[in-house]
């Protein structure tokens, strides 16, 4: 049996039309990631850099995030800048 998987992306391709021409996939895209479909099933996600980038920094500010929840209420310590 065939597991259905979600398509997380507006935009999608096959691997044959990747193969022809990579970056003209890229390019459709608008900036936006692309599904890659082997029959008719997502096996990845073309992302262009910028997007990748802004992923990136977006799953840092999330942990960075919960760091601060997780140490929110622990007691300060003073700290001279000239001893260290």
């Amino acid at each position: 049996m065939q597991t259905i998987r979600p398509i997380l992306a507006d935009n999608s391709t096959s691997i044959s039309e990747l193969k022809k021409n990579p970056m003209a996939v890229v390019e459709q895209g608008d900036g936006f990631p692309v599904a890659v479909l082997n029959r008719n099933q997502p096996v990845f996600y073309c992302v262009p850099a910028d997007a990748y980038e802004v992923l990136m920094d977006k799953l840092e500010d999330i942990e960075l995030a919960s760091l601060v929840k997780e140490r929110q209420n622990q007691p300060e310590i003073e700290v001279n800048i000239n001893d260290l």
